[in-house]
């Protein structure tokens, strides 16, 4: 079982330059309307597919999120990334939404 992660210690991360690989579990279109910073997306239904690919350290810190505490996403998708054999994978239950209602910024994909 994975381990959640808070907004304030995801904060403290960043402020201490740990290298953080944050993965959005949602679909393309919500990901293109704007994401954590530096996040890839992988649909929580692609994690089997995608992961190898756009995660190539196992021993990396992870962190998925989706919409909030109400969507699984981020829970099933770390799950697999367990079961993948990646060794940091950490949850962000209250996801985007507690990261704007916080005041912080999303990325924008460029056109």
């Amino acid at each position: 079982m994975t381990r959640k992660i808070t907004r304030d210690e995801i904060i403290e991360l960043l402020a201490t330059g740990a290298p953080v690989q944050f993965v959005e579990t949602l679909r393309a279109e919500h990901f293109e309307q704007g994401h954590l910073p530096g996040a890839v997306h992988i649909h929580f239904e692609e994690v089997d597919e995608r992961a190898p690919e756009l995660l190539a350290d196992k021993d990396a810190l992870i962190v998925t999120y989706c919409s909030n505490t109400a969507c699984q996403n981020s829970r099933i998708a770390a799950e697999k990334l367990a079961k993948l054999g990646y060794s940091n994978v950490r949850r962000y239950e209250e996801g985007k939404q507690d990261w704007t209602d916080a005041g912080l910024d999303l990325e924008v994909m460029a056109l």
